[in-house]
């Protein structure tokens, strides 16, 4: 199905992935980091716009859908949890600022879970009720996790998607099964030796810890404690440079820290490790956005013919 669409707080294309494969085109995007915006342009063929704060809505071409993994750091548990009292939160009022001038036809944003229950769910009542207030009642949320959708990551993120139309009508999707960890994994035999932790910190791993699976990540929390599983925990933008290892010996590549957000192997990465691990951390899970997009171009499709039968009556 053909739409326009527009990519806020685009990092390196984690909406655009989703939206072009389902037959999406890109008139505009934005993100203000220089490294984020040279990895966008070497896949998608343009550099976004800067920070969206200084962009005139009417300088944005018109379009049909609105995406928006906005900062998710005000409302993090790793991060301060001060919400709007960050400067970062009100950047979500840019996104309602532009909504409201150009009034696309649908929208999703995506954040962190924990912003649901933020301020005692003060903070998600403020978000709702802007989007309702510039036109858009008909609003869905959910808290969805890569997991359930051909990832072996856990990543639960705050789905909100609003259609401009009330006859839209729309469910989340329910996901498939986890991918196994394996998939997402170079051969051993590949992987550099600059990936491997010191024999000290592995060894100080496998002292604290032993664990249940045969093929597992390993990670390392705040407080020290490792735990393993047969998937990544939710990738983090600024987290400690050994905090995931697979079984305890090595740090992921690069191409696997873009397969676990879903990103194909055709993606390029022109960066240096720290900017690949805090680029993928920022992304979103591509794999998820693109179901729940699926969903949404149907309803947005019914929700058109039944306003032009409703239009047909008129006349």
């Amino acid at each position: 199905m053909a739409f326009t669409f527009i990519d806020l707080f685009a990092g390196i294309g984690g909406f655009h992935l989703a939206a072009s494969s389902l037959g999406g085109r890109c008139v505009f995007a934005s993100e203000i980091d220089q490294c984020a915006r040279k990895v966008y342009e070497a896949n998608f063929g343009f550099e976004p716009a800067g920070d969206i704060t200084k962009i005139d809505a009417d300088d944005i071409p018109d379009h049909e859908a609105l995406f928006a993994g906005f900062p998710c750091q005000p409302f993090s548990i790793i991060g301060s949890q001060l919400g709007f009292d960050d400067i970062r939160g009100t950047l979500f009022f840019d996104i309602a600022r532009i909504l409201k001038s150009k009034k696309p036809k649908f929208f999703i944003l995506e954040n962190v879970k924990r912003i649901c229950g933020h301020n005692n769910g003060q903070t998600m009542r403020v978000i709702l009720d802007t989007l309702q207030s510039i036109g858009y009642s008909n609003l869905y949320w959910r808290i969805l996790n890569a997991l359930d959708f051909g990832l072996p990551q856990k990543r639960e993120r705050t789905i909100i998607v609003g259609f401009l139309s009330r006859a839209a009508r729309f469910e989340f999707p329910t996901g498939r099964k986890m991918a196994p960890l394996a998939k997402i994994l170079e051969p051993e035999e590949s992987v550099g030796k600059k990936y491997f932790a010191s024999e000290r910190i592995a060894a100080k791993r496998r002292a604290t810890h032993k664990s249940s699976y045969k093929l597992s990540l390993w990670h390392e929390n705040k407080n020290g404690n490792i735990a393993s599983y047969p998937y990544s925990c939710a990738l983090r933008a600024n987290a400690s440079y050994n905090y995931l290892l697979v079984n305890g010996q090595r740090r992921l590549t690069e191409r696997e820290l873009l397969r676990l957000q879903g990103f194909p192997d055709s993606f390029k990465f022109i960066n240096n490790y720290n900017q690949t691990r805090k680029q993928t951390g920022n992304a979103v899970p591509v794999n998820m956005i693109r179901s729940v997009l699926e969903v949404a171009l149907k309803s947005w499709a019914k929700a058109e013919i039944i306003a032009a039968k409703a239009r047909d009556l008129v006349i």
